[in-house]
């Protein structure tokens, strides 16, 4: 899933970098990315993954594809939207749809929803996820502030819709900054055990804790 490829949070990238004025003008950007542990809203996917993705954005309207080495092959996105800010404010909807070339994961499709106002984002998305043939409807909100220097916050809630025992909650602390036009970023992820891949001595799983180092350059 897409998310620690670029320096900030996903819940800042969404309400940021895929919301665009109301300009007229047309731009086609590239990316390539490292990180030493790839976390997607609090979740461990993969240690050690390198991805690679294309953006196009036309006065509002964002269209993209992205992947990432999750192990057994490919995880590819493909995501598409709208929006719009002022000086102070923004919004944009959108929709995410998240498939895999081997066996790793089963594929979401998920609607996107971000607001931002100053320092804060908000998302909201609600999806689906196949799950190998047994559906599940989840969805995931994030609050995010961007703190200014490099540095932001986010804490979000992941959960299944009607299954309280789906839930699970992170926290999510790191710092960016771009030297000779190659991006640098560091954070800390904090999460709570039904996230977690960590377990106690019994093989009970327990909150869990990750340092992560990305690294990534933008055409």
């Amino acid at each position: 899933m897409r998310t620690l490829s670029r320096i900030l949070t996903v819940a800042i990238l969404a309400s940021g970098a895929m919301v665009t004025t109301s300009a007229a003008y047309a731009e086609v950007s590239y990316n390539i990315g490292y990180a030493s542990e790839y976390y997607f809203r609090g979740i461990k996917q993969k240690n050690s993954s390198a991805s690679a993705g294309i953006d196009y954005e036309n006065g509002g309207f964002y269209i993209g594809t992205w992947a990432a080495d999750v192990g057994d092959g490919l995880e590819t996105d493909l995501y598409f939207g709208y929006g719009m800010e002022t000086e102070d404010f923004s919004a944009s909807i959108g929709f995410t749809g998240y498939y895999y070339t081997g066996e790793f994961d089963d594929t979401y499709e998920e609607i996107n929803l971000n607001f931002g106002f100053g320092i804060a984002s908000l998302e909201y998305s609600r999806g689906n996820y196949d799950n190998f043939g047994d559906d599940v409807d989840y969805d995931f909100t994030a609050l995010s502030l961007d703190f200014g220097k490099g540095f932001y916050g986010t804490i979000g809630a992941f959960g299944l819709i009607e299954d309280e025992a789906g839930e699970g909650e992170y926290l999510e602390l790191g710092w960016g900054t771009t030297i000779s036009e190659i991006d640098f970023g560091v954070a800390v992820i904090l999460n709570s055990d039904e996230l977690s891949d960590q377990a106690d001595s019994g093989g009970d799983p327990t909150e869990g804790e990750a340092l992560i180092f990305t690294i990534g350059k933008t055409f």
